[in-house]
């Protein structure tokens, strides 16, 4: 049968501070199992938490980012579950004030359409510690150094109708919380991770099928895998006149399946109630216009002016705004050369094939801003060609050497004497006079022919421009 997907994402991001959201205990990823944990994280009787400012400032930045309306005053509650590695006993979320809400997104699909995705709120909490099952013995160690990590939670709008488009959301939200800084998006650490509830229901029903959660998808791939296979197991359930049951299932990526973890609970479970440890947040319009103003220009916006300012295509524009990463370093060639295009072609090809060869990161590459837009300056003047600059640019990876100098050490500046050229073109003309008659009767296709033997006798330092300007003269 045909079936209606209806999708939403619950994204949780650790924001990047230095300490934890209701201690002084540091937040490093990799230290020595629970050897960054205190009294309150640890949730030993007697201890008061304390608001990390910071944490609130990039909360209040993520919601903005995402056009939220931002709750002037908002709390914090107590969530009431049980987690091995959530010392508590309860985690201090935030319920019916949160600290944002009533936001979007603007998605583009891989046929260029854009769709709006509904944000419900953003609110912050504390992440818990992890567990680690030991495969070979029934035991399990707790790492709590994770527990108190402030995080804040994406809640969308059931709006998203396929996997594609969670995914291009999920993205989206990667690229957000990078630009403005607080969230530095590493999946595979698990400072960015999603829950997908699915639902399917017959077109044009109004209300929604009963949904599973999908739990802790750290990969855009496992994200769109995981929500396929549970789009499919839920219509098999369906077709088969069976029901789904309300529940969170986890994927299993290298079996790629899900298995089935607990029943989903609903807010009632929890037993919601405000934190009396924690004083309500109020934010008042001096400080959120701080914040406001501390926001960089968004990935949409730059996008946007790419295209209208830069002249550059829609597709180039989403690619060099992808990362603020690769917009940073594109705009820093760009403030030595402006030649868009030009630099545009040079970033999203040459330097992401270098840096995805080497498995680093924009930030860790051997060529810099500055040293590509040197090397794309001598192209620019005719000082070399855009084939030779291919091979100063792999020399420069290598070497670290400026540009000028491995021109200048394997002589590989470009000739554009005409006098100089004129004689070698004369001379590959007279050396072929069965082809000069051929092209002239008509083989126009031979001018390939001549070019080739004229860069051939100049070692490719030939100005091709100049040697297609001599042929096209000689062979009128």
């Amino acid at each position: 049968m045909t079936y209606e997907v209806v999708i939403g994402l619950e994204i949780h991001a650790q924001l990047k501070t230095d300490t934890k959201i209701f201690c002084g205990c540091s937040t490093r990823f990799g230290a020595a199992p629970n050897s960054q944990t205190c009294p309150v994280c640890l949730g030993m009787p007697g201890v008061l938490p304390v608001v990390n400012k910071k944490a609130v400032e990039y909360a209040i930045k993520a919601g903005l980012s995402m056009n939220c309306d931002i709750l002037m005053d908002n709390r914090f509650a107590r969530k009431n579950y049980f987690y091995p590695d959530l010392p508590m006993g309860y985690q201090i979320t935030q319920f019916d004030l949160p600290i944002a809400q009533k936001g979007y997104l603007d998605i583009t699909l891989g046929n260029g359409s854009k769709k709006r995705i509904g944000i419900t709120r953003i609110h912050m909490e504390n992440d818990a510690g992890k567990s680690n099952h030991d495969p070979h013995r029934p035991i399990s160690l707790v790492d709590l150094n994770r527990a108190g990590t402030p995080l804040i939670e994406i809640v969308s709008e059931p709006d998203m109708r396929s996997a594609e488009e969670a995914g291009a959301f999920m993205r989206q939200i990667h690229a957000l919380v990078r630009y403005v800084g607080v969230c530095d998006g590493n999946m595979e650490e698990g400072s960015l991770r999603c829950d997908a509830n699915v639902s399917l229901r017959r077109p044009g029903a109004s209300q929604f099928g009963t949904r599973t959660e999908m739990k802790n998808l750290n990969s855009f791939r496992n994200i769109e895998r995981a929500i396929v296979s549970e789009i499919n197991r839920q219509a098999d359930i369906l077709d088969d006149g069976g029901a789904i049951v309300q529940e969170t299932r986890l994927w299993n990526a290298d079996e790629g399946k899900s298995v089935s973890m607990r029943s989903k609970e609903d807010a009632h479970d929890y037993r919601y109630f405000p934190d009396p440890d924690l004083l309500p947040i109020i934010i008042d319009e001096v400080w959120l216009a701080r914040i406001k103003d501390s926001i960089p220009e968004l990935p949409e916006a730059k996008k946007e002016r790419y295209s209208s300012e830069l002249g550059l295509s829609a597709e180039d524009a989403a690619v060099l705004t992808s990362s603020i990463e690769l917009a940073r370093y594109f705009e820093r060639c760009l403030a030595m050369i402006n030649k868009p295009k030009l630099v545009a072609n040079w970033v999203m090809v040459s330097l992401l094939a270098l840096i995805n060869a080497q498995n680093i990161s924009i930030d860790d590459a051997p060529v810099s801003p500055e040293s590509l837009a040197e090397l794309l300056a001598l192209v620019d003047t005719d000082v070399i060609s855009g084939t030779m600059a291919k091979t100063v640019f792999e020399d420069m990876a290598k070497s670290g050497k400026s540009p000028k100098l491995i021109v200048e050490e394997k002589g590989l500046a470009q000739v554009s004497d005409t006098s100089e050229i004129e004689a070698i073109v004369d001379r590959i003309l007279n050396e072929n006079p069965s082809e000069v008659d051929a092209f002239k009767g008509g083989k126009t296709k031979l001018m390939g022919f001549f070019v080739g033997q004229i860069m051939r006798a100049t070692q490719g330092k030939a100005n091709p421009a100049v040697v297609n300007q001599l042929l096209a003269d000689k062979l009128k």
